[in-house]
C-alpha cells in the first residue's frame, strides 16, 4: 500500500510540472538575455565538482581506513 501511494504522488507532482504554462519562463529569457544565466550556470557547476572532488576524497580516505583494519 506504501508503494502505491508513493509511486501516485511521484506521478502527480510529475504532471504538475508538465502542467505549466510557457509564458512562466520569463525570468529565464530575461537572465539569458542579459547574460546572467551562464553565470548562474557556471557557479552551479562550481559548486557540484566541488562537491564531487570532496566526496571522491572522503571515499579514497575511507578505503585507506579499510585496508588498514
Amino acid at each position: 500500500m506504501r508503494v502505491i501511494v508513493t509511486m501516485c504522488s511521484i506521478l502527480l507532482f510529475a504532471i504538475n510540472t508538465y502542467a505549466q504554462t510557457p509564458n512562466e519562463t520569463e525570468m529565464a529569457d530575461v537572465m539569458r538575455s542579459n547574460g546572467k544565466i551562464y553565470v548562474v550556470i557556471t557557479v552551479l557547476l562550481v559548486i557540484f565538482a566541488t562537491l564531487a572532488a570532496y566526496l571522491f576524497s572522503i571515499d579514497r580516505r575511507i578505503k585507506k581506513l579499510e585496508d588498514k583494519v
